[in-house]
């Protein structure tokens, strides 16, 4: 008997990626609000930052925010807003959620602020962007994925396109 996957076409069995950007993002220490009915509760607040690719660079614009929400087994939801500004001027936000986990003792050091090898927790991200530029509105049509690594000063993200 075969499985329903062999059946399907090829780009039904895999998601292709295009590189997009590498973006760093300055963040001010966290804000943690604390143990909430739903959470515990911290926020990020994004003062700039950088990000560059074949098809767009620019900064990141002061503004933005990472609303985390840190579970009970220790992994960190994320749902962030940014403000992008291109080299040539146009304005996007791009908007993502998150997850980052992993084993504890990982964990803990990330928090200490220790260094550790990306590859040792998982920090994946779906970012989606709006744009008014004509230059960049097929950004407005594209579903993206991120992985990231977390730095004392924040976060840096590499992005792929979805095919």
């Amino acid at each position: 008997m075969s499985g329903l996957s062999e059946t399907l076409p090829g780009a039904l069995r895999e998601i292709r990626t295009r590189p997009l950007l590498t973006m760093k993002l300055a963040v001010r220490p966290l804000l943690v609000i604390g143990e909430t009915p739903l959470t515990t509760r911290r926020i990020g607040i994004v003062f700039g930052g950088k990000f560059e690719g074949e098809r767009l660079s620019g900064e990141v614009l002061d503004g933005g925010s990472d609303w985390q929400s840190v579970r009970k087994d220790g992994s960190t939801l994320l749902d962030v807003r940014l403000i992008l500004k291109t080299d040539d001027d146009a304005l996007i936000t791009v908007t993502y959620k998150g997850i980052r986990q992993g084993p504890p003792e990982i964990l803990a050091r990330l928090e200490r602020g220790e260094v550790v090898d990306p590859e040792s927790y998982y920090f994946r991200i779906n970012p989606m962007f709006e744009t008014a530029s004509e230059t960049y509105a097929w950004l407005n049509n594209m579903l993206a994925i991120g992985t990231g690594h977390r730095f004392v000063d924040g976060p840096v993200y590499s992005l792929f396109e979805v095919l």
